[in-house]
């Protein structure tokens, strides 16, 4: 019998659990990616917690993202262990979503990911009555030799490597501009980009800045390491390009190719042998830089919506 409780604030006995279960999934799926010690993702704090267990055994987690998205949305991840799918517990997980959220049909209030579009994930989606709603591309590029050109911005662009402490107030002015339309990205405050700097894997070196003739900022290109995972990518350490932002005032003149050049030069010369990056489905223009970079597509993240 599945007994499930909501928690809000889990102790270390409960985050070992939930870590295990995840691990089991990871080790099943390659997804999703763990930080070393004793912490759950950073998607996976905060927010409501529920947890399912049968016999004693953590069978199913979900996590519920109270805040939302940029639209209001309610985002919730949905994971059952291995050994226990098929059972019906993820309906059982999809169904007190539901009920601690108030979704009702025709409403967009709550969505899911599936992560790796993992065809369990479509199966239950369909029984639950949720619909496909978004498309998150990951693409891929090996690291070959000098692959990749010097950037060569418009005149008067330069580009620089960002200041901790001088550049966030100015990056997160372009963030909110040039993603305005983004469910998570748009809403990146100061405070969240300073709280970043204080990870392991943030490197300013790999934080590139496009200025314009008067100093001002005007685009950025914000690239990340990941640690190696047994699971996905032959196990190696992967770069990213985290994150591509211009200012809607300078797209159209070559600036986010410019910054995403300087960014996977950089990713190179840390000897990285493979780089990453996600881009919406329905970017099609991003979607078009990218594959003229030499990126291909590699597999995909759904958004289920009630």
């Amino acid at each position: 019998m599945l007994n499930a409780v909501w928690i809000e604030d889990p102790d270390p006995a409960t985050v070992e659990r939930i870590r295990a279960l995840l691990l089991a999934a990871r080790d099943a799926d390659g997804r999703p990616e763990l930080p070393p010690g004793t912490t759950l993702p950073p998607e996976l704090t905060g927010g409501s917690h529920l947890l399912a267990d049968v016999a004693g055994e953590l069978a199913g987690y979900a996590h519920l993202d109270t805040e939302g998205d940029s639209f209001g949305r309610q985002v919730a991840e949905l994971i059952v262990h291995p050994r226990r799918r098929r059972n019906g517990y993820g309906t059982a997980l999809v169904k007190a979503l539901v009920d601690r959220t108030g979704a009702v049909a025709g409403e967009d209030r709550l969505r899911v990911w599936a992560h790796g579009d993992h065809p369990g994930a479509a199966r239950l989606a369909e029984r639950v009555g949720f619909t496909r709603a978004r498309e998150l591309l990951v693409m891929h590029a090996g690291v070959e030799g000098e692959r990749w050109p010097e950037p060569s911005p418009r005149e008067g662009v330069t580009i620089r490597t960002f200041r901790p402490g001088l550049d966030e107030d100015a990056v997160i002015a372009v963030n909110a501009r040039a993603f305005d339309w983004h469910p998570e990205q748009g809403s990146l405050t100061a405070e969240e980009l300073r709280a970043t700097e204080r990870e392991d894997w943030f490197d300013p070196a790999g934080f590139f800045l496009a200025e314009n003739a008067k100093g001002e900022v005007v685009g950025f290109h914000w690239t990340k390491v990941h640690e190696p995972n047994p699971e996905r990518f032959g196990g190696k350490p992967v770069g990213e390009v985290y994150v591509v932002g211009v200012d809607p005032a300078m797209q159209g003149g070559g600036l986010g190719k410019a910054l995403t050049l300087a960014g996977l030069r950089h990713l190179a010369d840390r000897g990285l042998e493979q780089i990453i990056l996600y881009v919406e489905g329905d970017n099609a223009p991003a979607v078009s830089v990218y594959s003229g970079l030499g990126f291909t597509r590699y597999e995909v993240d759904v958004q289920y919506a009630s």
